[in-house]
């Protein structure tokens, strides 16, 4: 996009990250209020629930940050979490630097703070974003902490926000200590027409506009509502399509009308790599026409954006990794991306503490759209919406000697760049493989 043309000094839609304002709805600010009485609660346990782009994040973010600053507030995005990693999540943005061996430990190191907190209180809160991708052993010890209790109030607040309906978890019989603590459901409702042209205008605004009727004049707003049913992300992914592919502002309702085809829906990317398939269609759209995307996560902030535009792409702790992650937990040379024609393959380096995709353990795995890649304390979400079909290895055209090809001419590189790395010793040839972590 070209910001200057549109009298911009910065993007107002940004694609992740915090937004550039917050533009509440009156949905998002009953959100707001529900998240308030929630927290208030000496029970409070809420399900804060909307559909994908609908701006949950934003709302939380908001909340959050409203907070007094010596509240003790963890954001969690759950998508495909286990138990261990969780409960480092949390500890992490309590404000703890543990290094603890066990999920025993851990747990008891949680159940220590939020008690304390609470006698004293100052009861603490956690929000699991995408709560129905929890691992269900990560459900179990939200369950266990739910059921904690200092002075007959309950020690934890939680909200457990997710784009689809999670009545079901809820409701299960094992998940009886969080069902009975429910205190609100709240859904999320979508932008009216009139909400939509003052949430534009207003972002406009926000990033140096001084003219958002000159951008995007009012008919224009009214078909980007129609176009994404008033959902808030899906508006700026449209926004942002149409502002990208314009050579002259305003941008008119007929530049809306052909980004929707007959040809299917468009995968929208809103904020922390949250997608959609719902709204108006755009086909081979300029958002999904470039190359795959990773999202490199921790503690639920998107710390980079990486285009796999090359053959092959090598994240690791070492500084020769195109993808550094400086982090223990990570080995120095811990997994590598590859093409193979269209499909994307994430193959372990024999790493110490594994590769995990969606919470399950691969060595070599085709890459789906939207899937959770758990590195370390590290996540990397994969974006490809042309990748939505799940392959084997085999059924996309791969073999054994295609794998270890791969893996062999990538050991001998990292043996190279190793072993440049090495002081020489007197005697002997430096020497370094693949296996050192």
């Amino acid at each position: 996009m070209n910001l200057g043309a549109a009298g911009l000094q910065e993007q107002p839609f940004p694609m992740h990250g915090k937004p550039v304002v917050f533009v509440p709805s009156a949905s998002q600010q009953a959100a707001c209020q529900f998240l308030s009485d929630t927290y208030a609660n000496d029970h409070g346990l809420g399900l804060f629930q909307g559909p994908p782009l609908s701006g949950k994040t934003a709302i939380i973010q908001h909340f959050t940050e409203s907070l007094p600053e010596d509240s003790a507030v963890a954001v969690v995005d759950g998508a495909g979490l286990n138990t261990t990693t969780l409960l480092e999540l949390v500890l992490s943005q309590f404000g703890y630097d543990l290094k603890l061996s066990s999920v025993g430990e851990l747990i008891n190191m949680v159940k220590v703070f939020v008690v304390q907190q609470t006698a004293s209180d100052h009861a603490p809160l956690l929000i699991i974003e995408n709560t129905h991708a929890l691992n269900p052993s990560a459900l179990g010890v939200l369950c266990e902490l739910a059921e904690l209790k200092v002075k007959q109030k309950s020690a934890l607040r939680l909200i457990l926000a997710s784009d689809r309906s999670i009545s079901s978890i809820v409701e299960a019989p094992a998940m009886a200590p969080i069902s009975n603590r429910l205190t609100g459901d709240f859904h999320l409702e979508p932008l009216t027409k009139d909400e939509t042209t003052e949430y534009l205008h207003t972002k406009l605004r926000a990033g140096g506009c001084v003219d958002p009727q000159g951008v995007l004049p009012d008919d224009v707003c009214e078909a980007l509502h129609s176009a994404s049913g008033g959902w808030p992300g899906i508006v700026d992914s449209l926004v942002r399509l149409a502002m990208g592919q314009a050579d002259i502002f305003p941008i008119r309702k007929d530049q809306i009308e052909r980004l929707l085809t007959s040809n299917g829906k468009p995968s929208l990317v809103g904020e922390n790599g949250e997608t959609s398939q719902d709204g108006a269609g755009t086909g081979d759209s300029a958002e999904s026409a470039g190359p795959p995307k990773l999202y490199l996560t921790y503690n639920g902030r998107t710390l980079r954006e990486i285009d796999v535009d090359r053959p092959r792409l090598l994240v690791g702790r070492s500084d020769h990794n195109d993808l550094c992650i400086n982090s223990r937990y990570v080995s120095r040379h811990h997994a590598l991306f590859f093409k193979r024609g269209s499909a994307t393959v994430l193959m372990d380096l024999n790493s110490t503490n594994g590769t995990y995709v969606n919470s399950r353990r691969v060595h070599n795995h085709v890459l789906n759209h939207d899937d959770v890649i758990s590195i370390g304390n590290h996540g990397i979400k994969f974006h490809d919406p042309a990748a939505r079909q799940r392959d084997s290895l085999e059924g996309t055209g791969f073999d054994e000697t295609v794998v270890m090809k791969n893996l062999g001419d990538m050991r001998k590189l990292l043996a190279r760049q190793n072993t440049q790395c090495l002081p020489t010793l007197t005697g002997k040839p430096s020497s370094a493989g693949d296996s050192k972590k």
